[in-house]
């Protein structure tokens, strides 16, 4: 038996980059050897996304030649190729929100193979923490570290376990989840046992509690109660992932256990080809000549090969008159449609995971370490989150729909803070009752905006009759499986939230927690002119959004607009879906109008489809759910709902249908 070896100190090897605002103190330590000292007073770079540290096209790679491209994504594109790698840095320093958006896990491995030590920032992503763990990266959100590790001092890690909880403490110890996991299967290590006395649980607590590992040798499931902070391993229902991710994840999976290792269970393991379906559409010849188009080419290669091997069911392309057409469908339109059940427990290698809330089950999005590690033991680690209730009653204004909820809540300073960071988002009260399925899915999708753990909301018989319809599942069956938050739980922080008193709202470019009213944009800037509308991705294209869509197509039609030189585009995020559009009318009355129609695929949400920006004057609008610098293109995005989409395709400028 080999024993693992535990890291105890921490020294600093290289330099302490700050990522400042001033754009010459920042070129001069990337290029001109330049060390700032330490200045507790700095303006730092705040909401810094996973997208920026690995834009989309670097997720290409999945290996070492990541550290090349760390944080060539960064806003005012000062970070070139090689500059963190060639740099001798230790140690990243960032203000607010370091790791916010996507679950992409090469985000904190770039920064792990460019010689990155360290990462401080004022608050850390709930996934991205985790996955910079996972890997052995460390973080921490204490400044009085910084100076301390420029001077040399060797620093005890205790210092970066501090307000972590038990098991995360020793995957830091240990440098990593598989070190970790190495350990625990040697018995070297054991997971606390969770003795938290029965007490009224949150929604999401209920279902930890039934799926929590009480016995890792029998198996046996189920602990009477959890609270928040609670530490353990849960059994997961579903796993899955998309070929942006599988293909890393596969590697460590051979790389932690061995070249023969088989996936346990693989009947509930599912992949997807559904992110870089039209890449080839919209790759700038740039990345052609660097040989990106075979690169990107083989994770699709790679994932299927896996799936095959492995036994798991690839969700993957279509063919329409024998030409290929899209993908089947967007992973988490599929899995609300096709696979996931009430109470269940739903991971995914991606943040959007939580969608799946929708339909009363815990999901939420992970890395690839975390996923390997599942494929074999089906469980993953959580550490039991804090509930926000967010309440809602009354009923929307026309014209207003629930991603304009979804843009005002996120802008409350709760969330802009960085306060709602691995919160539980738990929506409930009688307007939520009245809302169609796909509305509340703009709900639990859109939680990880906040900074969230997750969304959920509690299943009733919308859920059964739409599972129990398009399934064939059993009624019965899944009304068993409902579970809900006991009557007077705790909860965080509460929102008590009248729909009557939304108003249409927008996400100015940047970061979703931008919210300002429609109204209250047009005072301040004007008509913001507008060369593209986009009405599509998991959060944007299911059927009642192209509802919406259509009200306002026929609208324009029937009032004799015509586009406003800008181009519509409306994308599917299934194929069932583009099904219900062709049967109800939608395809002829879109293509009449000249809306340039796109089968499902995540797209030009990531920047990998028909409807990004090619250049940064370039202003859109969209219904995707992230508006993170560079995430659609170098243009502008603002995020709407789709009936404000729509609406300013016709009106050349962002506004509402009632300006038709």
């Amino acid at each position: 038996m080999t024993t693992t070896k535990k890291r105890t100190h921490v020294k600093l090897q290289g330099r302490v980059l700050y990522l400042t605002e001033d754009k010459a103190r920042l070129e001069a330590q990337l290029y001109q050897g330049e060390n700032l000292p330490f200045d507790p007073a700095r303006k730092l770079v705040d909401n810094i996304s996973t997208d920026e540290l690995t834009p989309g096209w670097v997720c290409y790679y999945y290996d070492e030649t990541l550290a090349r491209y760390c944080l060539v994504g960064l806003r005012g594109g000062v970070i070139k190729q090689d500059a963190i790698k060639n740099g001798g840095f230790g140690v990243v320093v960032s203000g607010v929100s370091k790791g916010c958006g996507s679950s992409r896990e090469t985000a904190p491995y770039s920064e792990l193979k460019a010689g990155v030590q360290v990462v401080v920032a004022k608050n850390i992503e709930k996934i991205y923490g985790q996955n910079c763990q996972n890997i052995g990266l460390l973080t921490s959100t204490d400044f009085s570290l910084i100076p301390r590790l420029q001077a040399g001092e060797s620093i005890s890690i205790e210092e970066f376990t501090k307000g972590l909880d038990p098991i995360a403490a020793e995957i830091v110890r240990h440098g990593g989840l598989f070190a970790y996991n190495q350990a625990r299967l040697q018995g070297e290590t054991v997971p606390p046992m969770v003795s938290t006395a029965a007490r009224k649980m949150t929604l999401c607590e209920k279902i930890i509690a039934q799926r929590a590992i009480a016995d890792a040798k029998t198996g046996r499931l189920g602990v009477p109660a959890v609270k928040p902070g609670d530490a353990l391993f849960v059994r997961t229902d579903v796993r899955f992932s998309h070929e942006y991710v599988t293909p890393m994840a596969e590697a460590l999976f051979r790389m932690g256990l061995g070249e023969g290792a088989r996936i346990t269970d693989p009947a509930s393991v599912f992949a997807f080809r559904d992110h870089l379906t039209f890449l080839d559409r919209i790759m700038p010849e740039a990345h052609v000549k660097m040989g990106l188009k075979e690169q990107a080419a083989s994770l699709a290669t790679v994932q299927e090969a896996f799936t095959k091997k492995q036994g798991v069911k690839l969700y993957g392309e279509v063919q329409r008159n024998g030409q290929l057409v899209g993908s089947e469908g967007i992973c988490h339109n599929i899995v609300i449609e096709d696979i996931a059940e009430p109470g269940q427990l739903v991971i995914g290698t991606d943040s959007h995971t939580c969608m799946a809330g929708a339909i009363g089950c815990f999901a939420f999005g992970v890395g690839s370490t975390d996923m390997a590690n599942s494929w074999f033991t089906k469980d993953v680690r959580v550490k039991v989150p804090e509930s926000v209730r967010v309440n809602l009653k009354g009923r929307m204004k026309e014209g207003v729909c629930a991603k304009d909820l979804m843009l005002c809540l996120l802008s409350d300073a709760f969330f802009k803070t960085g306060a709602g960071i691995g919160k539980v988002l738990e929506f409930a009260g009688p307007a939520v009752v009245s809302m169609s399925l796909d509305e509340r899915a703009t709900l639990t999708n859109m939680a990880v905006e906040a900074g969230g753990f997750t969304g959920i909301i509690e299943a009733d018989d919308v859920v059964v009759d739409y599972i129990a319809t398009l399934r064939g599942t059993d009624p019965q069956k899944l009304r068993a499986q409902i579970v809900k938050a006991d009557a007077g739980a705790e909860y965080c922080k509460t929102f008590d939230i009248d729909l009557s008193t939304l108003v249409p709202t927008v996400a100015t470019p940047g970061d979703p927690r931008n919210g300002i009213a429609l109204t209250e944009l047009r005072a301040k800037h004007g008509k913001v002119q507008i060369h593209i509308a986009y009405g599509g991705s998991c959060t944007g294209g299911k059927k009642a959004d192209m509802d919406m869509y259509a009200e306002v197509v026929r609208k324009a039609v029937q009032k004799g607009r015509k586009l406003a030189g800008v181009k519509l585009f409306i994308q599917f995020g299934s194929q069932r879906i583009r099904a219900y559009a062709e049967q109800m009318g939608y395809i002829d009355l879109f293509e009449g109008a000249g809306v340039e129609l796109i089968d499902p695929s995540c797209g030009a949400c990531i920047k990998a489809g028909p409807g990004v920006s090619f250049t940064a004057d370039e202003v859109t609008v969209s219904a995707i759910n992230r508006n993170f610098p560079g995430r659609s293109g170098p243009g502008q995005v603002y995020l709407a709902s789709p009936l404000v989409v729509a609406a300013s395709a016709f009106l050349g400028y962002v506004g509402g249908p009632e300006e038709l």
